[in-house]
C-alpha cells in the first residue's frame, strides 16, 4: 500500500492554516495553492465569481489529465474560514493540531486542501495509475455557499466526486436538508410612548404576536425551524415603527419545508391582520423567502457510494451513510446535477476557538481518497 507522507501532510496543513483567508479574502491562499498545483503538473484556472460574491478571489479549478481513460472525478474543499480566522498560530502537540485559542484553527476546511494536495503528490511521485482528476477549491462557503452557487460548471466535466468537509472519517454524507432563508419586515407607526402611545402601532408587539404563534426548533426528525435575529426600534420612549426578523427553515422533505415556510408567513400575516383596525393599512408585514440550498439525497446504490465503500473495504474500514442537518457545497452541486459524497477529515469543534484536528485522522482520509482514485482507475465501478 502506498504510504501517505504524514510529515509533509502536517507541515502543509500548518502552512495553509496560518494563511489568512476569512470569507471574501481568499486571494492569498489561492495563489499559494495555484503555485503548488502548477508545480505538480496541473492546469489551473479561476472562474469569475469574485465580483458576484464581493470578494477578492474566485473559485480555483485544477485539472490533472490522469493516466487511465475513465470518466473524471472531482475533489473539492473550500478555501475560506469563519471569523476569527486571521493571525492563526498553529499549535501541534501529541498528534493534535489546535490554534493558540485566540482564533479558529481553520481545519474547516484547510484540512481538505492539505489532504487533496497530499494525495496528488503521492500519485505523482509513485507514478500510480490515476483517473482524470478535477479539483475545485471554492470561496465563500462559510457565508452561504456563495462560491458553489455561482460556480461556472462549464469548467469541469465530472459528474461525481467527493467533497472533504465533514467530521466523521468513518462516514459519508448521503442526505442533507434543503433550506429557506426567511426575512420578515414588520411595519408599525412611531409615536411618543409616554405622551401619546395611542397614536402609535408597535411593530415589536406585532412581531411578538407572530412569533408566539409559531412552532420553532425541531419540528420533526427531518425538519427544523429557527428565528435567529430580531432588530428594530429606536428608543425606549418611542413606539417602534419597524422590526426585522431573520430566520430559516430546513427539511429533508421538500413538502415539509414548504409547509413550515408557509406557516411562518401565515403566522406573521395573521398577527398583523388581527391588530389592524378597519380602514387602516398598519401594522403590515413583508416577507421575503430565499431558496438557500437544495437537499442532497444520494441512493445507496449510486456509484459515488459504491466506489467509496469499495475503497474503504480495501483499507479494512467501513463507511457508514450519514444524514446531517447542515448544508454544504455538496447541496449546491447536487442541485446542479453533480453528485458529491461528503467525507470527513476528523476536524472537531469547528467554528469555535477550541477547534482541533488529529494528524492521524487526516492521514486516514488521505488514504481513503487515494484508494478511491485507485479503485476508479481500475475501472471496476461503472459511472
Amino acid at each position: 500500500m502506498q504510504m501517505i507522507n504524514a510529515q509533509r501532510l502536517g507541515e502543509r496543513f500548518k502552512m495553509l492554516a496560518q494563511i489568512d483567508s476569512e470569507s471574501r479574502h481568499e486571494a492569498k491562499i489561492s495563489k499559494v495553492l495555484e503555485k503548488i498545483l502548477i508545480d505538480m503538473g496541473a492546469s489551473v484556472c479561476f472562474d469569475d465569481v469574485k465580483e458576484k460574491v464581493g470578494g477578492d478571489c474566485s473559485n480555483l479549478v485544477a485539472k490533472f489529465k490522469g493516466t487511465i481513460d475513465v470518466p473524471p472525478l472531482f475533489l473539492s474543499g473550500h478555501m475560506d474560514t469563519v471569523l476569527p480566522g486571521n493571525g492563526v498560530k498553529v499549535q501541534f502537540e501529541n498528534g493534535i493540531f489546535r490554534s493558540d485559542g485566540t482564533t479558529v484553527l481553520g481545519g474547516d476546511d484547510k484540512s481538505a486542501l492539505a489532504i487533496i494536495l497530499e494525495v496528488m503528490d503521492v500519485v505523482k511521485e509513485n507514478n500510480l495509475p490515476c483517473p482524470p482528476v478535477e479539483i475545485v477549491f471554492t470561496v465563500c462557503e462559510e457565508i452561504g455557499l456563495l462560491g458553489a452557487k455561482n460556480f461556472d460548471l462549464s469548467l469541469i466535466d465530472s459528474k461525481i466526486g467527493y467533497i472533504l468537509d465533514s467530521t466523521d472519517i468513518e462516514g459519508i454524507v448521503t442526505k442533507a436538508p434543503s433550506a429557506n432563508k426567511i426575512k420578515v419586515k414588520v411595519y408599525g407607526r412611531a409615536a411618543h410612548a409616554g405622551g401619546e402611545p395611542e397614536k402609535g402601532i408597535s411593530a415589536i408587539y406585532t412581531a411578538g404576536m407572530g412569533i408566539s404563534s409559531l412552532e420553532l426548533g425541531r419540528i420533526d426528525e427531518i425538519t427544523t425551524c429557527n428565528l435567529g435575529t430580531i432588530s428594530g426600534g429606536m428608543a425606549a420612549n418611542i413606539v417602534p415603527e419597524y422590526v426585522e426578523i431573520l430566520g430559516e427553515a430546513r427539511s429533508h422533505d421538500v413538502e415539509k419545508l414548504e409547509k413550515v415556510t408557509n406557516d411562518i408567513i401565515s403566522g406573521f400575516e395573521t398577527a398583523a391582520a388581527t391588530l389592524r383596525e378597519d380602514g387602516q393599512d398598519l401594522p403590515r408585514v413583508e416577507i421575503d423567502v430565499e431558496r438557500d440550498f437544495p437537499n442532497t439525497n444520494i441512493a445507496e446504490d449510486h456509484p459515488v457510494i459504491i466506489l467509496a465503500r469499495k475503497a474503504a473495504a480495501n483499507l479494512g474500514r467501513k463507511l457508514e451513510s450519514k444524514t446531517i442537518g447542515g448544508g454544504a457545497d455538496a447541496n449546491i452541486f447536487f442541485g446542479k446535477g453533480i453528485v458529491a459524497g461528503v467525507i470527513g477529515t476528523g476536524m472537531t469543534d469547528v467554528h469555535t476557538l477550541k477547534e482541533s484536528i488529529a494528524l492521524a485522522d487526516m492521514e486516514n482520509t488521505a488514504r481513503l481518497v487515494l484508494e478511491i482514485l485507485q479503485v476508479h482507475a481500475a475501472g471496476n465501478i461503472a459511472l
